[in-house]
């Protein structure tokens, strides 16, 4: 049941990251930055694929991702098209990576130490949906107003 509530979470909030990346009018909008902006939408949908591939996808699917952080955040005016496409290829990841999961799995403790403490794969699966939301939230609002 959990599981399959996570797949329709990541998958409503991954679609919604593409639907916000092909709303920008102007392309070019998506890497802008503003005094007060410090994160383009660009860089924060790069910075999503990232932590999704590394934490869902390296860890729990052993798919081989290799992610290098500091170019999420400082490759600049990669096409939309592109971003587009390593949104989808990262929905249809974590779709396959969830689909081998088991309720046995989400209790089990994460394999990684990530924060100071150790967590269940459960409670990190839903850290990583709320982690997706709160930079979602924040390419809604940096398309609003830096899309000029």
């Amino acid at each position: 049941m959990i599981i399959e509530s996570l797949k329709s979470l990541y998958n409503r909030d991954l679609n919604k990251l593409k639907t916000e990346i092909e709303s920008y009018r102007n392309e070019s909008s998506i890497w802008k930055t503003d005094q007060n902006i410090a994160n383009s939408a660009g860089n924060l949908c790069l910075h999503l694929v990232g932590n999704l591939n590394t934490y869902l996808g390296a860890e729990l699917g052993k798919t081989g991702y290799i992610r290098n952080r500091e170019l999420e955040f400082s490759l600049k005016d990669i096409p939309r098209t592109e971003l587009i496409e390593k949104v989808a290829a990262t929905t249809a990841m974590v779709d396959d990576v969830l689909s081998q999961l088991n309720a046995e799995v989400l209790e089990k403790e994460y394999p990684l130490v990530v924060f100071e403490d150790k967590m269940t794969t459960g409670y990190f699966l839903i850290h990583l949906i709320t982690h997706l939301d709160y930079h979602l939230g924040q390419i809604n609002y940096h398309r609003r107003l830096l899309d000029i």
